[in-house]
């Protein structure tokens, strides 16, 4: 591991707010009963699923409480109620998904900023929603929250396209900086 890790972590936390922010927008263009409409995704909806990375998120920002720095940017998770599902709807009001989304967001951008070299080194133990103990390389834990976001956002820009809607573009390369040829 070396400093190259976090600078794709903080890469990665930029494209999650930036993902975020293009996905919420596409989102205002549907109505509350379309938002949550049986769509046949893993968690029904388009509703469904925001909240669903959303309560993962919570899910694995708590886990990451038990990390031996304790990170200051995750102060404000520790306040948040633990998600009792995977399929929670924590919110149905799509403003106030959007809101708790955003707050997230900098939150994942601010762990990221904080994370040093030690730190993506510690294997941490956590259980998973069905009590199982695991311990695993916490760059890894890192790297899951973030390929999980994006997996279940392909979902998401696909009912969208089900549903007449273009989310744009989608691809990390869109917010890679250009870098100057020797």
């Amino acid at each position: 591991m070396n400093n190259d890790l976090n600078i794709n972590f903080e890469l990665l936390a930029n494209y999650n707010r930036w993902m975020n922010e293009n996905i919420y927008h596409v989102a205002t263009k549907l109505d509350p009963e379309t938002l949550y409409q049986d769509l046949g995704a893993y968690f029904s909806s388009i509703g469904g699923t925001l909240n669903h990375i959303m309560v993962a998120d919570i899910i694995w920002l708590k886990r990451f409480l038990s990390h031996p720095s304790e990170f200051s940017a995750l102060t404000s998770v520790a306040k948040l109620p633990a998600p009792g599902s995977l399929n929670q709807i924590l919110h149905r009001n799509l403003n106030q998904l959007t809101r708790a989304r955003k707050n997230l967001d900098q939150t994942l951008i601010e762990l990221c900023q904080e994370l040093n070299h030690q730190d993506l080194n510690v294997s941490l133990t956590y259980q998973n929603t069905k009590g199982i103990t695991f311990s695993k390389p916490f760059s890894a834990l890192v790297q899951h929250l973030f390929n999980h976001q994006t997996h279940h956002r392909g979902q998401v820009t696909t009912l969208f396209s089900q549903c007449g809607l273009n989310p744009g573009v989608t691809d990390l390369l869109a917010i890679i900086p250009e870098q100057e040829q020797l």
